[in-house]
């Protein structure tokens, strides 16, 4: 009978970037298993082996670089620690930045679990000149140190001995001695934890101790929940930092942090030589010029306008080859629908037409989005998105941000072409609580790719010769009032929130990879092309719904078809009752006559060379030559013979006036069954209060469709300002340009600033319900863009023609009061925060 293996429950801790990972999996292999910690979404990674009688049982924790309650991944790790007590603690140590790593092991050990020092990577540290004597940095930590080399497999027998020896050992690390007055402080507040048999038994005194002395949050959570004597012992805590802070003028969480980078200084000091110094690498020379602070700032903002340029402004000129292809796209789909009717068209024909109209308005973008994901791909690989996070956390923790706010601000559209959702996704990694909550509050207002279809058409029709003055100023505008907005929600909702420090590495250089930068271009392009497919074509069947329904009563539908039925018997009369052609297109003959020619326009559009065309005309003169004969207008060949029928050209000139009175009818009976539909109603209702804004019931229309995905916009302005089916496909911005001559760039102004202030889509504001936990941060995630974008497009359209302004002049304007307000509230003090450099 086999016997039972005793079990041993170790847990893996380290830093981002210690090769924690690898270490794991070194250990490991493959006897693996990945799942979620219970009611969140960080992952859990666990692992087993063998040695000697027992059963090794490893769990995977988060990297963190200490043992607070700001972020999710420290409370994840330090409560499997409390909670689960592990038998022995892995803490994996990057050999080549020892010092700051020292940091969590001095916490590990307070928490007086039988620990093991692996000192990873030890071949990096070698190669940068560091001798580390590991016996001597044994016996100042009080735990045993192994060296390994992780990506290489070296180290994994004597890592497995050691953990096992430290499990049969039981032995505890040395405590870090804080000083004199903490430590006095420190001795009597465990005395009195010790009272408490609950907290005795449940919690290492010791660390218990130094955390409600930190004024922690989870500690002092523990103690009103766990203890019998909780208001006495959270007295005797809050009067001795007072004592404390009177004292030294500084608070004891901050003594107490300073001491820990000491003590690992010395450590270092007495176990680390540097045998050789290694020259500046090129990673450190290119710093000097792009961290430096006035050239960086330089280049961050030249980085930022070259992007706008090469992608809205060049790629929107790729947009003028890739709209024919959409355009034959879209006539291919329309072909396999319905044949449409003289005045209505049937329902399976009119939905899926707007459908189909709303999404290619939208694909007609796509160029500029492959340009724009690349770019930012580019960045990713070179490391130049954490010099980022360096040179803006001067100025983002001004506004009760910090640097590592960048990347959740950058996913969401920094640079115009992000999304929402991986931007507040983003935010998990986020220590400080405050900060966390205000990225997530304030992503939504970057400029997701959503956005940049209504951006570019509205460039494209008002500010041509400008666009890429313009894109830079709505790129920016957007992040200066999000600034704001982060301040103003610190000083406020926020005010009670927990604060933590940055830390960040700035990982080398690199040359970024074709291939690397093809795949995450095509991954986030695929994101966009699922969003359109999915969302934005159910939205844009909801919106054909609500701008037919109820539709036209009875008599008003007997009226159009009355109205029909006069323009073609006025054809009919035109070209003579008695007349062949009268009898070839009579009844539904008509409407074929009209596919016919419609399918006769869009076959020979821009075709050139004449071989072709006669190849196409051969086509259609098989498939029906008296209809042929009357496009060609009576002129054709026959045989080699030049023909000319009088009948036929005079059916094509009565044609011309049948053609643009329907047009007129169907574009009346449009126009007043989409003023009689639901969204309609709802529109005009509104623009007695919108007109101030700049924006007509069709305008209100696009924006409200909006709220469930912002490409929306694009797509129901494209519905509404549909071509007539017998009408060449032009561009939306041709035809907004015909139908809306009275507006200015003052209109198209205010458009654009809504839409940058426009509230979250419906999956990012479930994503922020998510990521926040509260219902309520949603709720203020959804309100507070729609006041400020009124409060903008008020700002452009009403001001601005008051005071006479062009748009271009009042876009300065606006820029120039935005920037002076974020910079103005940027200097007004919040709370103290504790800033721990590392």
């Amino acid at each position: 009978m086999r016997r039972k293996l005793k079990e041993i429950k170790v847990a893996v801790a380290g830093q981002p970037n210690s090769g924690k990972s690898t270490i794991f999996n070194l250990l490991t292999g493959g006897r693996q298993h990945v799942a979620n910690y219970p009611g969140i979404t960080v992952e859990k990674k666990t692992g087993t082996y063998h040695i000697q009688e027992h059963k090794v049982f490893l769990t995977d924790l988060p990297g963190t670089y200490s043992l607070t309650s700001y972020s999710l991944e420290e409370r994840i790790a330090r409560d499997f620690l409390l909670q689960e007590k592990p038998e022995v603690i892995v803490d994996i140590v990057d050999a080549a930045n020892l010092e700051r790593n020292l940091y969590l092991v001095f916490q590990l050990a307070e928490i007086s679990i039988p620990l093991v020092i692996d000192l990873n990577m030890a071949d990096v540290a070698k190669s940068r000149g560091f001798q580390i004597d590991t016996e001597k940095l044994s016996q100042e930590i009080g735990a045993e140190v192994v060296p390994t080399v992780g990506n290489k497999g070296r180290g994994k027998s004597k890592l497995r001995q050691t953990i096992h020896r430290a499990y049969e050992t039981k032995k505890s690390p040395k405590k870090i001695n804080y000083g004199e007055d903490l430590e006095s402080i420190l001795i009597s507040l465990e005395q009195l934890l010790s009272k408490d048999t609950n907290l005795k038994k449940r919690f290492p005194l010791r660390w218990l101790a130094v955390k409600l002395l930190e004024n922690d949050s989870e500690a002092l959570r523990i103690v009103k929940k766990y203890s019998k004597n909780g208001e006495e012992i959270l007295s005797y805590v809050e009067k001795e930092r007072k004592k404390f802070i009177s004292q030294y003028g500084e608070a004891p969480e901050k003594t107490l942090a300073h001491q820990r980078y000491r003590e690992a200084e010395k450590i270092v000091g007495h176990c680390v030589k540097q045998i050789r110094t290694k020259p500046k690498t090129l990673t450190d020379r290119i710093d000097m010029v792009v961290c430096n602070r006035f050239s960086g700032l330089i280049i961050l903002l030249g980085t930022i306008y070259a992007m706008y340029n090469l992608s809205i402004v060049q790629g929107y000129k790729i947009t003028n080859y890739t709209w024919p292809l959409l355009a034959g796209l879209q006539k291919f789909l329309v072909l396999l629908l319905p044949p449409e009717g003289f005045a209505f068209d049937p329902l399976l024909r009119a939905m899926p037409l707007g459908v189909i109209g709303g999404v290619i308005a939208v694909l007609n973008y796509v160029p500029i989005f492959i340009i724009l994901f690349a770019l930012i791909a580019i960045m990713e690989d070179t490391g130049y998105l954490a010099r980022m996070s360096f040179i803006l956390d001067r100025v983002f923790r001004y506004f009760g941000l910090h640097g590592q706010s960048v990347l959740p601000l950058v996913l969401g559209g920094v640079y115009v072409g992000g999304c929402a959702i991986p931007g507040v996704m983003a935010c998990r990694g986020i220590k400080d609580e405050k900060a966390r909550l205000a990225t997530m509050l304030v992503v939504p207002l970057m400029n997701c790719l959503a956005k940049i279809p209504l951006y570019v058409l509205l460039l494209g029709l008002f500010f041509a010769a400008t666009k890429g003055i313009m894109m830079f100023f709505i790129g920016t505008i957007t992040i200066i009032i999000a600034l704001g907005v982060a301040k103003i929600l610190s000083l406020t909702v926020l005010k009670r929130k927990e604060s933590a420090p940055f830390i960040l590495e700035m990982p080398p250089y690199h040359l970024p990879t074709l291939g690397g930068v093809l795949r995450r271009c095509l991954e986030r392009l695929e994101i966009f092309v699922k969003k359109i497919i999915t969302v934005v074509i159910v939205v844009m069947i909801l919106v054909y719904l609500l701008i037919n329904f109820p539709g036209l009563s009875e008599e008003r539908k007997a009226y159009y078809n009355n109205q029909a039925n006069q323009i073609k018997q006025s054809f009919i009369r035109k070209i003579g009752k008695d007349s062949s052609y009268a009898k070839l297109l009579a009844g539904k003959q008509l409407m074929k006559f009209i596919g016919y020619r419609n399918d006769y326009r869009a076959a020979t559009k821009g075709i050139e060379k004449e071989e072709a065309k006669k190849v196409i005309e051969q086509k259609f003169r098989q498939r029906n030559l008296e209809f042929f004969k009357i496009v060609k207008k009576g002129k054709y060949e026959l045989g080699g013979k030049k023909i000319k029928d009088k009948d036929a050209k005079k059916v094509h000139k009565a044609y011309k006036k049948l053609f643009n009175q329907r047009r007129e009818l169907r574009a009346e009976k449009k126009n007043e069954t989409i003023k009689g539909s639901f969204l309609g109603r709802i529109g005009i209702a509104m623009e007695p209060f919108t007109k101030r804004l700049g924006f007509n019931w069709q305008v209100n229309i696009a924006l409200i469709s909006a709220f469930a995905a912002k490409e929306n916009a694009v797509g129901t302005i494209g519905v509404l300002y549909e071509s007539p089916p017998t009408e060449k496909e032009e561009r939306l911005e041709k035809r907004l340009g015909e139908k809306e001559g009275g507006w200015t760039p003052l209109h198209a102004l205010a458009m654009i600033l809504f839409m940058a202030m426009y509230p979250p889509c419906i999956p990012t504001l479930l994503m922020i319900r998510v990521e926040s936990g509260s219902t309520l941060w949603m709720l203020l995630a959804t309100l507070y863009p729609i006041i400020l974008g009124i409060i903008f497009a008020f700002l452009a359209f009403t001001v601005g023609n008051l005071l006479g302004f062009t748009g271009l002049k009042m876009m300065v304007a606006i820029y120039v009061l935005a920037t002076v307000f974020t910079i103005g509230v940027g200097f007004i003090k919040s709370e103290p925060k504790v800033k721990i450099k590392t």
